[in-house]
């Protein structure tokens, strides 16, 4: 095989950081840049390039910063523009690469550009946003209706998430150019590309039809993927690839490969994230396989490879039975397969889950939304509990496990959001100092993906999956990894006398990996 063309995102396992979760430098309970910056080269000592942070621009946080204010000022609770600048060449100081979550899908009602749309009917920023006199039949991903009456003007604004985050009109032009100015500014400042956050879900053809209704369930047909939203990508991508050496991810609203490969292309993402992969409710090494193929054989590009991150439960949990030998299996294949990787912070130490024990204990607006319909509907408070624990994207958020001390060595005093009740055993301390914990394996697999260009660039043939095994090989021009991970019962593997082992050995117990590399001559 010859050599593909070299791209860093295609070396790199990216690391994504909840932002108020990770660092807390001054005490008041939320993580910040000055914190993150701290916590550096214990970045770098996992062996991750790249990180992708979530949303750091000024914002009330209804959304925990989903929902934008001020696209060119970082939000005062992480600090400022200096703090990010600081942060950001410390990062490229040590080889690691950075990329934003840019939301242009809507703002908060706190932006600027909205409190002046709402200000008249004839205002120049009205047509910034989506007004009609009479809601459709669209729904918010949040639950209810996606409309809310603007009481001062008499029309409803149009809003796919919380009602205090208003969709943008990509119909208007002058909104193009806004965003394509705020995408400039971060690039001129160096950060290495964006993550674009439900970029499908851009209103570029207006208001059109109700969507149909299945069941009592809605079809969101004409509410996403409109017909413009492709050629707004290719605006955007366009912006970007100004910028030599950028990179751009897609948050694309579908878990459908069909739907999925039409937004990878080199005019529009980079990579999507393949929630088709990422986003299994529950672990089955026959459908990982049929979804590796998929990929390999249906997407543009590289395929993404994640098992994690703040919007689903954390995967310890819910893949991997509590079990973090099962957990770093489920790693070590998103390390090795064809793909680029994307690890959620904490999932190198096996964190779990946190639930809320009483609605006072729910951050997430999402959460909330589903507690309040269920007692709006009568449903006793112990029953909208649950059902808002069932919508909870908290459980993935809890601060990171850095120590045994109070708090989690996260902050000084009480954070933003609860701490895992098992912080003092299983934290980044008591970890690192074993040489056998899921911290270290890690930092195991992730230094052989980095050293090994088959891993990285290797076309993918032979996979299989017997009697729950999964293997496939890696190859590069006369380089062949071999990669087999055993989710079944013990299994002894026979590898050829002239391989080389790299990682586990031939005997392989459950949730065992075996990595080895044959030299052709």
């Amino acid at each position: 095989m010859c050599a593909q063309e070299k791209n860093w995102w295609k070396e790199t396992v990216f690391y994504q950081i909840y932002m108020p979760s990770y660092a807390d430098s001054n005490g008041d309970g939320y993580g910040d840049f000055k914190g993150i910056t701290s916590k550096l080269d214990y970045i770098k000592g996992l062996g991750v390039k790249g990180i992708w942070l979530t949303p750091f621009l000024k914002s009330p946080k209804v959304d925990n910063g989903y929902d934008v204010a001020d696209y060119y000022a970082v939000d005062p609770v992480y600090g400022t523009n200096n703090d990010f600048k600081v942060f950001l060449n410390e990062a490229h100081r040590r080889g690691i690469k950075v990329i934003m979550d840019m939301v242009v899908n809507h703002t908060s009602t706190d932006c600027a550009w909205f409190k002046e749309a709402s200000k008249s009917k004839t205002s120049p920023y009205r047509d910034y946003y989506i007004w009609r006199n009479a809601p459709n039949n669209w729904e918010s991903f949040f639950g209810g209706t996606a409309w809310k009456n603007d009481t001062a003007s008499g029309q409803y604004y149009y809003h796919k998430f919380d009602e205090t985050m208003a969709d943008l009109n990509w119909q208007n032009p002058k909104v193009v150019q806004e965003i394509e100015n705020v995408l400039r500014f971060w690039l001129d400042m160096g950060v290495d590309g964006f993550r674009f956050d439900v970029i499908n879900f851009l209103t570029t053809d207006g208001i059109t039809k109700d969507n149909p209704v299945k069941d009592g369930v809605q079809e969101h047909l004409y509410d996403i993927s409109q017909p413009g939203v492709k050629n707004a990508i290719k605006q955007l991508k366009k912006v970007v690839a100004s910028y030599p050496g950028r990179f751009t991810v897609g948050e694309i609203g579908s878990d459908k490969l069909d739907v999925l490969k039409q937004y990878q292309a080199p005019e529009m993402m980079d990579v999507v994230f393949n929630f088709n992969f990422g986003s299994m409710a529950t672990f089955s090494v026959q459908k990982i396989c049929d979804e590796l193929q998929g990929m390999e054989h249906q997407m543009n590009g590289y395929p993404t490879l994640f098992f994690g991150s703040h919007d689903m439960p954390r995967m310890r949990d819910r893949l991997a039975d509590g079990n973090t030998d099962k957990a770093l299996a489920q790693t070590a294949l998103t390390l090795t397969a064809r793909g680029v990787p994307f690890v959620y912070y904490g999932d190198e130490l096996g964190m779990r889950n946190i639930t809320a024990d009483s609605f006072s204990e729910i951050v997430d607006i999402q959460a909330k939304t589903h507690y309040n319909i269920a007692i709006r509907q009568g449903k006793p408070e112990t029953e909208a509990l649950i059902i808002a624990n069932q919508h909870n994207r908290d459980k993935s958020r809890s601060p990171m496990q850095w120590d045994a001390v109070e708090y989690a060595g996260f902050s000084t005093v009480t954070p933003w959001i609860k701490v895992n009740a098992d912080f003092k055993n299983n934290n980044a301390a008591v970890l690192s100092a074993d040489n056998g914990s899921i911290l270290n394996r890690y930092k195991k697999l992730i230094t052989l993906r980095n050293t090994e260009l088959a891993l990285q660039y290797g076309l993918c043939i032979n996979l299989s999956c017997n009697e729950n095994r999964i293997s496939f090989t890696r190859v590069l021009n006369a380089e062949k990894v071999t990669v087999v991970i055993n989710f079944g019962t013990p299994y002894y593997c026979s590898v050829p006398k002239k391989a080389e082992i790299l990682y586990g050995e031939r005997q392989l117990k459950a949730y065992d990996v075996l990595i080895y590399k044959i030299l052709e001559n």
